[in-house]
């Protein structure tokens, strides 16, 4: 049975600032939701949160970028943003960047990830979602789960694992995609994974049979709207288990709280801490960037779950050591390297402050000319 996993989200306002999606918010889009699986449009949902971000998690038969699911959803943000706005919440209606839908919401403000399957026997899969952070933030990840032994035994134990994957690459500035193998071609891999603000792993492919077996949402709002309107928080489906990394080498990859760029603004580096649901919650700095991973199977397209997966003390070192980096980050305050890189910081409200200033900044050899000229005047003078 084929199958479509629909995972799409848009910041529509918060409570208390870029905090936490407001449970009003989340019963209006879970209304529309229900309405369109009464309809037979969607096979099932799942309403959540991460942040200030509400998540849908659909399942249906209609493939990927369908007009009616897309209007659905569309139709919940459109729905949510109505209540954040009779409440006062902040930022209402911030993703989307359109006030009519147009046939599918690519290019729209909402990020999406979507996995058209035929459904195995069993099928496991998780969704990621992260708060405070851009699509390029499961570069890392990816790579740990479907290219490195040290993270996934499978690739080195398992015979439907051996021959590797592909990875889909793109690059978000000129809107051009390459297919790349691991391990043969890992070192290109990751000269381009490298620089996760600009080449983002968008899919990965079992190589043997090129089954799918991850997606990412690739939307960059500031490239979509021109200017600063806050940062992405993607999503990202994870296929696991029989032929694909299992459960425990998915969630490995997120041991280590690696660095992300977002958190306060969207002008900050900070370490991507993995919470529960009930931590999901932008605080400290508005951060530090937060992700969650829900746990599903799918049966003739119905959900079963979710497990709320990074809810185990296992990962309690993970969110000490990331407390500690967010220590050592936020000492340095205004500086690089907490502070973005230039080329990142131009779609932010940086530019409104480097605009203003402007004027005043003067040319250093007519500032020599300047002082050349008064020093000439108080020689005659003297003389």
């Amino acid at each position: 049975m084929r199958t479509t996993i629909s995972v799409i989200k848009a910041d529509i306002g918060s409570l208390a600032g870029h905090h936490v999606v407001h449970p009003d918010t989340m019963a209006a889009a879970n209304k529309v939701l229900a309405e369109a699986k009464k309809n037979g449009i969607i096979a099932d949902y799942y309403v959540t949160n991460v942040g200030d971000d509400l998540e849908l998690i659909m399942t249906h038969t209609r493939g990927e970028l369908d007009t009616k699911v897309h209007e659905t959803a569309w139709d919940a943000f459109k729905e949510a943003t109505k209540v954040a706005k009779d409440l006062g919440l902040y930022a209402a209606g911030q993703d989307l960047l359109s006030d009519t839908f147009s046939g599918n919401l690519k290019g729209m403000g909402p990020g999406m990830a979507e996995m058209e399957i035929e459904e195995r026997p069993a099928e496991p899969f998780v969704v990621f979602m992260a708060d405070k952070t851009e699509p390029g933030a499961y570069n890392f990840p990816q790579y740990k789960m479907f290219a490195d032994p040290f993270n996934t035994a499978g690739l080195v134990i398992d015979p439907t694992m051996h021959e590797g994957y592909k990875f889909e690459i793109l690059d978000v500035y000129e809107g051009e995609s390459v297919t790349l193998q691991s391990p043969e071609e890992i070192y290109d891999i990751l000269a381009l994974i490298g620089t996760p603000s600009r080449y983002v792993i968008r899919r990965v492919y079992r190589k043997s049979d090129g089954m799918i077996g991850a997606v990412t949402s690739i939307e960059r709002l500031n490239l979509l709207a021109g200017k600063y309107v806050g940062k992405d928080d993607p999503v990202m489906i994870v296929r696991v288990q029989h032929g694909f990394p299992a459960l425990g080498e998915t969630l490995e990859a997120f041991s280590f709280p690696y660095l992300v760029p977002g958190w306060m603004r969207g002008s900050h580096y900070g370490p991507l801490m993995p919470v529960s649901q009930r931590d999901a919650r932008a605080t400290r700095f508005d951060g530090p960037p937060r992700l969650i991973g829900l746990g599903f199977n799918v049966k003739n397209a119905k959900l079963v779950g979710p497990s709320d997966l990074f809810d185990d003390p296992a990962f309690d070192e993970t969110r000490r050591l990331a407390s500690q980096i967010a220590d050592y980050m936020r000492r340095h305050g205004p500086f690089m390297p907490h502070r973005l890189e230039p080329t990142e910081m131009e779609y932010t409200t940086l530019p409104l402050v480097l605009e203003k200033l402007k004027p005043r900044f003067k040319k250093e050899s007519d500032v020599v000319k300047a002082k050349q000229s008064i020093y000439e005047k108080e020689t005659e003078s003297s003389d």
